[in-house]
């Protein structure tokens, strides 16, 4: 099975944005780097199930206590 361009911006490319804005903001509720947080969140949204769980480990993180 080999996967199109096109199959890859309409299924994965979407889900990689999406995995990324969520995880810049969770990031910035819970930890000190955002930025990085959401491009690991975004790295990670290439392969779906990787991009779920990374969002699931960051929701159960304690939130960081603002200054």
């Amino acid at each position: 099975m080999t996967l199109s361009p096109g199959l890859f911006a309409m299924a994965i490319l979407p889900f990689i944005f999406l995995v990324g804005v969520l995880s810049y903001y969770l990031g910035k509720r819970k930890t000190n780097t955002p930025i990085i947080t959401a491009v690991l969140g975004a790295v990670g949204g290439i392969f779906p199930p990787l991009g779920i769980i990374y969002l699931m480990l960051l929701t159960l993180k304690n939130d960081i206590e603002s200054h």
